[in-house]
């Protein structure tokens, strides 16, 4: 690998594709500085003006379920330095990087992982044909003859591959097919989640720069969704520059490698690797300069705001109304003759498979809390109870019992319209309706906890506990509106606002691209008239650009929220009206939302514990509370393999006789692997967790980490011992060790020769 890099990426090709990169960083961070303003004058204004959105019927878990292992178990990765199949084990914390260790015992031990994977940007796929096809349309001229050995040999029949357009590959194999489904659902949840990587609680800097992204694009008249917008503002940024960088790269070099097609195609792969790291960290520096700069602009920016809202409104209107004159005319003659005729097509492809996945939410809740209630009954009574709601707590992070609603977006197609509306693909709107299924299914989750809590303190027998949750999960799904109506479902109420709010935004999604592509020859070259209607002291808070958008979006907004409007009105897929609001259809459940996170493990343990009281003598309370902590990171995985003895632990089950051959092999490989690298256990398991050493006498408990920003990484030795490490905001490769203590974590290229990223 050192010999390819060396010869095509040599420091004169480097020096060109850093002053490339800085070029490209330069022109869209004007348009992230110019979107700054717009976005910062339209969240005071939101403050202000607020939206009057329906209320929800459902609570909301303000503080998140932190601590917790998503998955855990054994996988083959392919090693491509030493290009041989290693035996790792794998888990999944909370924060959805996939955490690779040597093996379980070095988990144990707490030596560092050999990579951490932030997986925003890749797709997973399952079968060595899949990859072949993508790699060879990468590297056009590569692909390879009809029994020519492959860029990749895969020694099971049920390979998961993390494929991305510029970054490095990753290769798993399993040794079942039920291992390598399991393993799929939780992948594609972790690049679903790692998708969703801007923070929609950030009011002005996530707006700024998504509309930054969508300016810079359309200024090279790329319209339309975009795939690669997935990740943080740090990936999203390193692939808007691989966009453009790539295919002249490619251009360049792809000529100049030698060799088979599939030695060609793996030196591409490093090399665009290699490139995308180099521009990650140009980007970084860059945009984390700019945002430095911008906070200390903020105040002054925020005086000018809340001294003249009223003038930066009345301007901003009156420059509305001469684009509005100007232009509405052509704007009508467009949305009429191409986007009225298509909306209720979009809207009935869109409206089915999400309305299922709803459904299904709804269904699995009710099945699982059901189900609970009878192991109540036929089992543990209230002293299993908090086993029981603890695993309930983390449905919606359960991969597998999630993965039926998810599952129902799939045959989302827009079978003719895709091409007409430039989508270059529907993934964008499926992985939002998932989203939007999960926060669903933890707001009845977290509604019912809650509670469900708050009946416990009446000291209910067995029978009378399970007649309350029962009570509590009609509650749940139930309400009356008022007196002479028909009774309507917190559940669906909530879900119709959420599904019908969605519509909308993914009809504008589609056609508004569609519609500023159409209207640009005839309408974009008149907008420079309009720039002196705009006072000098607020052209920070006002673009005529911006303004534009916004006068197109309103030609066609009516159009859409009437189509959703009569969607509702005919009851299609239980939507309700919006003449049907529920105020304060439960105020006594919203005040107890305000009440501290209940933790079931403490509270309702079924055990006492063993430690002895708090305030006893010998135990001190220090050490008390770093035995909570201790305690807290042993929870039992989400998803569980009820027929194995760790519960936590996915193990392979036994391959069908005719993959003998390679299952020896492997078994061989880990047998050879664990003789020769692990150390005696630590200890035992504990409720499925490794155990972890005591603390030291005298020593004081750790304080909790903040969580870090998508733009910043946590500096070294501020990370607790304890907790799992996060995700980097790259795709990161081996782990480089330093000596003493636990040190912080770097990630390099597999020969070193790239960047070096410590998170």
């Amino acid at each position: 690998m050192g010999d390819v890099l060396s010869t095509h990426l040599d420091d004169a090709r480097r020096q060109h594709i850093a002053e490339k990169t800085g070029k490209i960083l330069t022109e869209f961070l004007r348009f992230y500085e110019d979107q700054y303003g717009v976005a910062l004058f339209n969240s005071m204004r939101h403050e202000i003006e607020g939206t009057g959105a329906p209320q929800a019927q459902l609570l909301w878990r303000k503080v998140p379920l932190d601590e917790r292992i998503i998955f855990s178990g054994n996988l083959f990765q392919y090693q491509e330095d030493s290009k041989k199949w290693r035996n790792r084990f794998s888990l999944v914390p909370h924060n959805y990087g996939l955490v690779l260790y040597e093996n379980k015992v070095a988990y144990e031990r707490q030596v560092p992982p050999r990579a951490v994977i932030n997986s925003a940007g890749y797709k997973i796929l399952t079968s060595l044909d899949q990859y072949l096809e993508l790699v060879g349309n990468s590297l056009p001229g590569t692909t390879s003859k009809s029994g020519t050995a492959p860029v990749l040999k895969c020694p099971t029949q049920f390979p998961l591959i993390l494929w991305h357009p510029s970054a490095r590959h990753y290769y798993f194999c399993m040794m079942t097919e039920a291992e390598q489904d399991k393993w799929q659902a939780v992948l594609q949840d972790c690049v679903r989640h790692c998708n969703n990587g801007i923070p929609e609680d950030s009011k002005v800097e996530g707006p700024a720069f998504t509309d930054a992204i969508r300016m810079y694009r359309q200024s090279k008249e790329l319209y339309g969704t975009w795939e690669m917008l997935c990740g943080n503002e740090l990936q999203i940024l390193s692939n808007l520059v691989m966009e453009e960088l790539g295919p002249e790269l490619k251009a360049e070099l792809a000529p100049r490698l030698k060799g088979k097609p599939q030695e060609r195609q793996r030196q591409w792969i490093q090399i665009s690797d290699t490139v995308y790291r180099m521009v990650y960290e140009q980007a970084k520096a860059r945009l984390e300069a700019v945002l430095s700069k911008l906070q200390l602009a903020r105040p002054a920016m925020e005086a000018v705001i809340r001294t003249d809202m009223d003038q930066i409104i009345t301007s901003k209107e009156h420059l509305a109304s001469k684009i509005r004159a100007s232009i509405l005319p052509k704007a009508e003659v467009c949305v009429r003759n191409h986007v009225q005729p298509y909306i209720p097509s979009i809207l009935e492809a869109l409206m089915v498979p999400t309305s299922q996945g709803f459904t299904e939410v709804r269904d699995v809740f009710f099945k699982e809390v059901t189900d609970m209630n009878l192991n109540v009954i036929n089992e543990g009574g209230i002293d299993k109870l908090g086993e029981y709601m603890e695993k309930l707590s983390q449905l919606a992070y359960h991969p597998l019992k999630m993965q039926s609603c998810y599952e129902k977006m799939e045959p989302l197609r827009l079978d003719g319209l895709q091409q007409r509306f430039d989508v270059s693909s529907t993934s964008v709107f499926k992985q939002r309706a998932q989203i939007l299924m999960r926060e669903q299914m933890d707001n009845a989750v977290y509604t019912f906890e809650t509670l469900l809590h708050q009946e416990l303190g009446k000291g209910p027998t067995k029978e009378e506990l399970c007649k309350s949750i029962q009570r509590i999960l009609e509650r749940v799904l139930k309400s009356l509106l008022c007196p002479g109506r028909s009774s309507r479902q917190k559940y669906d109420y909530d879900s119709s606002t959420v599904r019908k709010r969605f519509f909308r935004e993914a009809l504008l999604q589609i056609t508004i691209p569609f519609l500023l592509k159409k209207l640009a020859p005839t309408c974009k070259s008149e907008l420079s008239r309009f720039q002196e209607l705009i006072f000098e002291d607020f052209a920070r808070f006002i673009l005529v650009e911006n303004t534009y958008e916004e006068v197109v979006l309103q030609t066609v907004m009516k159009d859409i929220l009437q189509a959703v409007k009569e969607a509702a009105v005919q009851r299609k897929h239980n939507l309700y009206r919006d003449s049907v609001v529920m105020h304060n259809s439960d105020p006594n459940l919203h005040l107890l939302a305000e009440g501290l996170p209940i933790d079931w493990g403490e509270e309702y343990s079924g055990s006492s514990d063993s430690g002895g009281d708090p305030g006893s003598p010998g135990v001190p309370e220090a050490a008390t509370l770093s035995e909570k902590r201790r305690r807290a990171k042993q929870v039992v995985s989400v998803v569980q393999d009820e027929e194995v003895g760790l519960p936590f632990e996915a193990v392979p089950e036994p391959l069908p006789p005719a993959s003998a051959d390679s299952i020896t092999e492997l078994r061989g490989l880990l047998a050879r692997d664990l003789q020769a690298e692990s150390p005696p256990l630590a200890g035992p398991l504990l409720n499925g967790a490794p155990a972890q050493e005591s603390p030291q006498p005298g020593a004081a408990p750790e304080a909790a980490s903040p969580p870090a920003s998508p733009l910043r990484q946590l500096p070294p030795g501020k990370a607790s011992d304890l907790e799992p490490p996060k995700p980097s905001d790259q795709e990161t490769g081996e782990q480089v060790s330093s000596p003493g203590g636990r040190p912080p974590i770097h990630t390099t290229t597999e020969d070193g020769a790239g960047v070096q990223t410590e998170f």
